[in-house]
């Protein structure tokens, strides 16, 4: 998200204006937590991960008159617009404050789930795809030295995007993911031709959210159903998708659509997020934007089951 917040920074100064930062999100409001921001404030940030003003979720801002005071904190601030970078919640109050009587407000998507409507990638997906695949890469050296299977569990909430993603370049034998149902006999089978076929060692891929329980609960109802005995691992990577130096393509989609944002801005546009679909920078109000959410495509299930080399039927 520093990249994306360097960028707001930056094309507000070079439309000459002034730019406050408002510290911990929306807690930073009730908190009067403002920093005025420059081109120096926001130098040698674009390579950190995270964001340097920090965010946190707000109890405040949730009551039912939480809006409406955060509102009227930011106009007696004398601030008249708002970048707001974050996910479906960030988006929602964002549309609560402009719903408030906030003049002006723009969404930009930061969530490494890819979950956020109104774009096809939200800033930091990217990262958390390559932070997985690094770490899979890793642990496929090891599965392959010592034979073994192991159950790699990624983040992803409710959605398979990173699970998909992270499957189909680490090359695992299978990707499971919440919206597809989850097949233990098909993937005792992937796991039993496998072993036919002299193979010791593989890779699962599990989507955090998927509806059989997660990684754990998976290679337990395999090892029940398995005609071979295996030796076989639960990997949770965690939270170490959320950190770390930004890729390029992050760095240059975070850049573009907190340009984006100001541009949407100049231009009298509010109450709406600003995105990237098929490669150009779209608009789309938030009402519409904050009960979207980007359809996996299947097409990379398909991909990595063909390329995983494993037929499950004769």
């Amino acid at each position: 998200m520093n990249a994306a917040v360097r960028a707001v920074v930056r094309a507000s100064v070079w439309h000459r204006h002034e730019v406050i930062g408002i510290r911990g999100g929306y807690n930073g409001i009730f908190a009067r937590a403002f920093e005025p921001l420059d081109r120096r404030s926001v130098s040698n940030i674009l390579q950190q991960g995270g964001t340097f003003l920090e965010t946190g979720r707000c109890a405040r801002f949730l009551e039912p008159d939480g809006p409406a005071e955060a509102a009227a904190i930011l106009r007696d601030k004398g601030l008249d617009a708002l970048v707001v970078i974050g996910g479906n919640g960030s988006y929602k109050g964002a549309l609560a404050l402009h719903q408030s009587g906030f003049p002006a407000v723009v969404g930009v998507p930061g969530s490494i789930d890819n979950d956020v409507g109104g774009t096809d990638l939200s800033i930091g997906f990217d990262t958390a795809v390559n932070t997985a695949v690094d770490a899979i890469d890793r642990i496929r050296d090891t599965a392959f030295s010592l034979e073994r299977v192991f159950f790699v569990e990624v983040m992803g909430r409710d959605t398979g995007h990173i699970a998909a993603a992270v499957g189909l370049a680490s090359g695992a034998e299978a990707v499971i993911v919440p919206e597809e149902p989850t097949d233990i006999d098909l993937l005792t089978t992937i796991i039993d031709r496998g072993f036919e076929a002299g193979k010791r060692a593989a890779i699962f891929v599990v989507a955090e959210g998927d509806d059989a329980g997660g990684a754990a609960r998976i290679r337990d109802r395999i090892d029940a159903a398995t005609q071979h005995p295996l030796d076989d691992r639960v990997v949770i990577l965690g939270y170490i998708q959320r950190g770390g130096s930004p890729t390029a393509r992050d760095r240059i989609l975070a850049s573009r659509l907190g340009v984006a944002a100001v541009d949407a801005l100049q231009s009298g546009q509010t109450a709406v997020a600003v995105g990237e679909r098929c490669s150009e920078v779209a608009l789309t109000p938030l009402e519409t934007a904050v009960q979207e959410q980007p359809p996996l495509d299947l097409q990379i299930l398909r991909l990595a089951e063909i390329l995983s080399g494993v037929r499950t039927s004769r």
